[in-house]
């Protein structure tokens, strides 16, 4: 059966939509979850919201001028555009 069905990726659902998230997701697996040996749910939980934490409070993101997220919002930098 030829539906001639065509994927847009011009619009909503398009690839750019998700990389933030997805690089969040990237960091949080790499950084925190596969690094420990979280033995129960509440100590997930824990260990998630202790990283999520670092990660707007500490953590230096190249897309703030190595700034952490909190620390950019608090100086009100512009994010400064990364050529691809």
């Amino acid at each position: 059966m030829d539906a001639k069905i065509k994927i847009s990726m011009n619009g909503k659902g398009a690839w750019r939509d998700n990389r933030m998230i997805e690089r969040l997701w990237r960091s949080l697996k790499y950084e925190c979850v596969y690094l420990n040996a979280f033995e129960t749910g509440s100590q997930m939980w824990a260990g998630i919201g202790k990283w999520l934490t670092y990660y707007n409070s500490e953590r230096p993101h190249s897309t703030h001028g190595i700034l952490a997220p909190d620390e950019a919002d608090e100086s009100k930098i512009e994010p400064m555009r990364l050529a691809a």
